[in-house]
């Protein structure tokens, strides 16, 4: 048998005898022994697997994770699996680690046909072979690679080398493969495979266990002297009378490196063995690390439990269902992006964390994971389909303040436990009127790119009239979005949506072209507007020139600046003051009037009047309605009037729905109103018929 050397615990040479051992050697000298062979393990010289496949000195060769095709392009063969191997990526401490589709990976060139399949699980991923393990970590410390990738019980004997010290796991990113034997698929191939795959039926997990435990629980790892050069080499010029110094600091050295190593064996811990998922203490804390990094994404937690999982494996064996297990996990994995996870918390049970994408992406992973589950034996020619029971529990607000995962996976499983007691299969919500308004949440994000082009989004004009003489002197730009299935979404609704998704800067760039446009046609009309349009504050952001903007906006469709009234709300000012202050500022100098809307509406508006040099004040008609001393109410707004009007600034009041109170307020010398009174806001097509 051909193996290599290079992958201690796995397979390595030992120092004193000279012979080749570690845990492949030993998994495939048991099933040898049980299928009657003696085994002669010999040092593969090639550079790949698959060259070495075409060496007639080996009967037999391994590891490999699936068949592969010769360097010579003959098919091979391989044994049933001896163990899962979980794979795991490597990188510096701190380096932040990219999308596993946008990675750069570096593996070693005998891992060649193991890279293949990482290449299937993962396309985007660009892997890079290298000679050996110093190489492979000297282009990490260069920065060609992102991270390094080989097997945890590899890792866990590579890792104990002092100048990799700086190196970590990111256990985020493990997944599993199987550990096989192979040869060339003739005649004699098949006997071999045939007869070791009998052998391997005969091994025990005990046994296997008690192999792997002996090699991983063992320091094989022994210092070189560049080793010791790499930790002693500054002190080793010291005097005499540093010694004890130094021997301290060799003891303290060797207890960090012990807990170190303690460290990465805990790190197993939160892996489950037979999937290479998520055990639940690591689920736990994979779904608190992703929830405190995005506590703005709304997320559902899932418990699904199969059945007749007893009845399966009474039927077809317990390997069997140890392989349906593996294929959830494996096609759960291949649709959960790296914001999302999955974890098996015992025997058949899974839990998964899921981003909620709209009613759509639910129906996908039902048809492309459960049912492709169900129909596991089914698609293998056997008549039992798999019984999934499944309890969905959608986060709240509370859950992202105060993290409890034990929690949410209780409310889950009492939505799980109601489907299985009704004596059904299928899903049930533990909280349906929260998926309700997530999955709203997300049917408006995930529509507003196609309704900006679609034509769904229409920018609507509210009219602004004068009204001693009853004539529409401008109007302020609304934004109305008749959604294709939804229906008409309310303003209230969707811009508070786009503004949490970070979405708002387009939807108001959208408004101001569309305006823009309508101003230039116009003006080549003869007819001269000028139209408010709202100005958010997430819209100024340090790294965009927000001014520019409007004034490349006003260049391009040859407008001047006053007809595009910029519209800031009052409760904006007092959240970002100073920001918004000279943004205010830098705008008037461009020529544009800058309106404070919502004024009377929040808390601190003389002192924004007092620091912001706003041109027009939108007055809030809020103390004019609803309970209280209307006496008083109208003493604040006479006074709110004659101050704006001292303080030399232009007003509009807003919310005017009644004709008591238009008459109230031009009594008190306020000429332009905007309000329902008059008229409501109205598609462009209205408003241009309007005189």
């Amino acid at each position: 048998m051909g193996v290599p050397t290079d992958r201690c615990p796995v397979f390595y040479r030992d120092m004193e005898t000279g012979e080749i051992t570690g845990i492949g050697a030993d998994l495939i000298s048991l099933s040898a022994r049980n299928a009657g062979y003696r085994v002669e393990l010999t040092e593969i010289k090639e550079e790949t697997l698959k060259a070495a496949l075409d060496n007639k000195e080996y009967d037999i060769v391994m590891p490999f994770g699936s068949a592969i095709t010769s360097a010579s392009g003959a098919a091979s063969i391989v044994t049933d699996n001896l163990i899962q191997t979980p794979f795991t990526l490597v990188t510096e401490e701190k380096r932040r680690f990219p999308p596993l589709n946008a990675a750069k990976v570096g593996m070693l060139k005998s891992l060649s046909g193991g890279a293949e399949t990482v290449h299937q699980l993962y396309p985007g991923m660009e892997i890079t072979l290298y000679q050996n393990m110093a190489q492979c970590v000297q282009a990490l410390h260069d920065g060609e690679v992102d991270a390094l990738l080989h097997n945890s019980y590899v890792w866990s004997y590579i890792l104990q080398k002092p100048s990799y010290s700086n190196l970590s796991v990111q256990p985020s990113a493990m997944f599993s493969m199987d550990f096989r034997a192979g040869t060339l698929d003739d005649l004699k191939g098949r006997e071999i495979i045939d007869r070791l795959n009998a052998g391997i039926a005969e091994m025990k997990d005990t046994q296997v266990q008690a192999i792997v435990l002996d090699y991983t629980s063992r320091r094989l790892y022994k210092y070189d002297f560049y080793d010791y050069l790499y930790e002693y080499g500054l002190v080793l010029g010291l005097a005499v009378l540093l010694i004890i110094s130094l021997l301290i600091i060799f003891v303290m050295k060797q207890h960090a490196i012990h807990l170190e190593q303690e460290e990465k064996m805990r790190q197993l811990i939160d892996y489950d063995a037979l999937t290479g998922v998520w055990s639940l203490k690591g689920f736990r804390k994979r779904v608190e690390e992703i929830l405190q990094a995005h506590p703005d994404i709304p997320y559902f937690i899932s418990y699904n439990n199969i059945r007749n999982f007893k009845f399966i494996n009474d039927s077809f064996g317990m390997e069997a269902g140890d392989e349906l297990l593996r294929f959830w996990a494996e096609t759960s994995l291949k649709v959960l992006g790296e914001n999302e996870a999955i974890g098996r918390i015992e025997g058949d049970h899974f839990v998964v964390l899921r981003e909620i994408r709209g009613e759509e992406k639910f129906i996908e992973d039902e048809n492309n994971v459960l049912n492709s589950v169900k129909n596991f034996f089914v698609n293998r020619g056997k008549d039992q389909s798999v019984q999934i029971c499944s309890g969905i529990y959608v986060l709240t607000p509370a859950d992202y303040q105060k993290i409890d995962v034990d929690h949410m996976l209780d409310f889950a499983r009492v939505a799980e436990k109601r489907v299985k007691e009704s004596g059904r299969e299928g899903y049930e919500f533990y909280n349906p009127r929260q998926w309700e308004k997530g999955k709203r949440t997300s049917d408006i994000v995930s529509c507003f790119s196609q309704a900006l082009t679609s034509g769904e989004l229409k920018v609507w004009y509210h009219p602004q009239v004068d009204y001693a003489t009853r004539t529409v002197i401008g109007a302020e730009a609304l934004c109305r979005w008749n959604h294709s299935k939804l229906g008409w979404i309310s303003p209230g609704e969707f811009i508070p949506v786009l503004e949490e998704a970070g979405y708002i800067f387009d939807l108001d760039s959208y408004v101001w072209e569309t305006v823009c446009k309508d101003l230039k046609r116009w003006n080549d009309q003869g007819i001269r507007r000028s139209v408010s349009v709202n100005l958010s504050r997430k819209d100024i952001r340090g790294d965009f020139d927000i001014v520019k903007h409007f004034c490349d906006l006003i260049s391009r469709y040859e407008l001047q600046p006053d007809q595009l009234r910029i519209e800031i709300t009052e409760t904006a000012y007092v959240e970002e003051g100073e920001i918004l202050a000279d943004t205010t500022k830098r705008l008037e100098d461009a020529g544009f009037m800058v309106e404070m809307d919502d004024f009377g509406s929040g808390y601190s508006s003389l002192h924004m009047l007092k620091e912001i040099p706003v041109d027009r004040i939108k007055l809030d008609l809020h103390f004019l309605e609803g309970k209280g001393d209307m006496e008083k109410s109208r003493i604040i707004v006479r006074y709110m009037i004659r101050m704006v009007r001292s303080l030399g600034m232009k007003l509009i009041a807003e919310g005017v729905e009644e004709a008591e109170q238009a008459e109230f307020l031009h009594s008190l010398g306020c000429k332009e109103m905007q309000g329902f009174y008059f008229y409501k806001p109205m598609p462009t097509e209205e408003f241009e018929k309007l005189k």
